[in-house]
């Protein structure tokens, strides 16, 4: 009997050990550092997420006929957060506070050079190195990683709207 209880004792442990959780990831120091986002940084970021999914237009300015880049960030801006941000992405981008990449902070506005064009596409940063941005390709509002490729090579400022 002895034999057979310290068999069971021996899985038992054995077994703990599968089911205790992995330890933590160690934090990012800029993730340790960041000041608190504001309300509206929030609340933009809540309505970014709301609009996945969303079809693109080219033009487009509301959700009902379609959104292109900047028409996205405008109305995500102006219905979250109460700011008027209009214009190109050019527009927007000359409006904002620049920002450093590795400062950014979720609801910030992040630019790239994708039509051989100093500031020709724009999206909402959303934390963890990712950014929600209405795309013409696959014609729908989506989540990208600033990290992948194409958008690494093509990344040109960021700028923020919120103090």
């Amino acid at each position: 009997m002895t034999r057979k209880l310290t068999h069971c004792l021996s899985l038992a442990a054995a077994l703990a050990g599968c089911g205790s959780l992995p330890p933590s990831p160690p934090e990012r120091p800029a993730e340790r550092a960041a000041a608190p986002l504001s309300a509206k940084a929030q609340d933009v970021v809540l309505y970014a997420f709301s609009l996945i999914d969303t079809g693109y237009r080219f033009g487009g300015k509301n959700p009902e006929a379609g959104l292109d880049c900047s028409g996205m960030v405008s109305y995500i801006y102006g219905q979250a957060a109460g700011l008027k941000v209009s214009g190109s992405a050019a527009d927007i981008a000359r409006n904002g506070r620049p920002v450093p990449r590795q400062g950014l902070k979720p609801g910030d506005l992040v630019f790239f050079n994708t039509m051989n064009r100093s500031y020709s596409h724009v999206g909402i940063y959303i934390g963890d190195d990712r950014f929600v941005h209405a795309p013409a390709t696959n014609g729908r509002i989506r989540i990208d990683s600033l990290g992948a490729r194409y958008y690494a090579e093509r990344f040109e400022a960021a700028r923020s709207y919120f103090d």
